[in-house]
């Protein structure tokens, strides 16, 4: 019972957050509640997801008081008490710094943990900036940070029994994962300095994170294991395409570089690794099988497809092309969740017959 009101939050989030970037971009579509999509969609809806993630993998009572503090959080956003409603995103934050302390102290501190703990203590820095000055250029690094590094902490923890998951490079992304987060926290007093610093060290941590990720070896497999892999190994190369634009542009708002600096990074690399590891998270969080469906292709291209046609008409000055390129972004997500849904309404029907 309390996944249903967590959910609904979440999907709060997704669904006022894309209404939100598309008013952004351009279309006429009435005034959303909410000015800030970026902060909506990442802590509050991904947060929520994520904070949820954590608290079944858990399996502690208290571990919940996260993504219910996150769903609580995201309900005073939309309601526009900002305020109230960033305090609670700290107050989310923080149980889940506690719910990675206990897994830490479970789990003898294995490098994958210390990634996404560190990606917690991210949203911290990425609130505290928020709550500070409402400045979401300050934010975004951290904001990234959180993102990046609760990825690639799971990429390093589905990898550990692929050949090339040696203690060295373990420790490595490790390294390139605290440079990330100390990145991050130099962004929200010197945001241009800051940003090219952690541009630079997002590259090197896609670079060391992709070197020994078993998707390398799977992207021929073919079924779900290749649709994973494509997937997987697109958003690296965002990732490291975010990290060039962030080093030498410094994500500075008004310029051509800014709107592909921030979606290749989010759209490009996070969407990518959602649409990626959906089949493997949703069964374990909410019990829901998702037998994969060849058609999943379609929103994966469509995916980067739109997301290259947004950054070529933002880079050009073409505002119409960059327009549908990100309403292509956000069709392709609802295509997945609606493939995705027919997906597990099958799967639970045959499973009743």
């Amino acid at each position: 019972m309390r996944l249903v009101p967590v959910a609904v939050a979440a999907g709060a989030a997704l669904v006022v957050a894309s209404w939100a970037g598309l008013v952004r971009i351009g279309l006429r579509l009435g005034s959303p509640p909410i000015a800030i999509h970026g902060p909506l969609m990442i802590l509050g809806f991904l947060g929520t997801v994520i904070s949820l993630e954590r608290a079944v993998g858990l399996g502690k009572s208290w571990a919940w008081s996260a993504p219910i503090a996150s769903a609580v959080a995201v309900s005073m956003l939309l309601l526009g008490a900002d305020r109230v409603g960033l305090f609670l995103l700290l107050l989310a934050g923080i149980l889940l710094c506690a719910i990675y302390g206990a897994a830490l102290a479970i789990g003898r501190w294995p490098a994958y943990l210390v990634v996404e703990a560190l990606g917690s203590v991210a949203w911290l820095v990425a609130v505290g900036a928020l709550l500070v000055e409402r400045v979401v250029v300050r934010a975004l690094p951290a904001m990234a940070a959180f993102l990046v590094l609760t990825i690639v902490g799971e990429r390093l923890e589905l990898s550990r029994m692929g050949p090339g998951n040696t203690p060295a490079r373990r420790w490595a992304v490790v390294v390139a994962a605290m440079a990330v987060l100390a990145a991050s926290v130099v962004a929200v007093w010197h945001p241009v300095a800051g940003a090219r610093v952690s541009g630079a060290c997002l590259v090197v941590l896609a670079a060391t994170s992709m070197a020994g990720d078993i998707a390398l070896r799977t992207i021929r497999r073919g079924g779900l294991t290749s649709y994973m892999a494509a997937a997987i190994l697109a958003g690296y190369a965002w990732l490291a395409l975010a990290g060039a634009l962030w080093a030498g542009n410094g994500l500075l708002a008004g310029t051509a570089s800014y709107d592909p600096s921030i979606h290749t990074l989010f759209v490009g690399f996070v969407l990518s690794m959602i649409l990626a590891h959906a089949p493997v998270i949703v069964p374990a969080v909410a019990g829901i099988q998702l037998p994969f469906r060849r058609s999943w292709w379609a929103p994966l291209v469509l995916l980067h497809v739109t997301l290259a046609v947004r950054v070529v008409g933002a880079v050009v000055g073409a505002a119409p092309v960059k327009m549908w390129g990100g309403v292509g972004n956000v069709a392709a997500l609802a295509l997945f969740i609606a493939l995705a849904a027919a997906s597990g309404a099958s799967a639970a029907r045959e499973a009743r017959a």
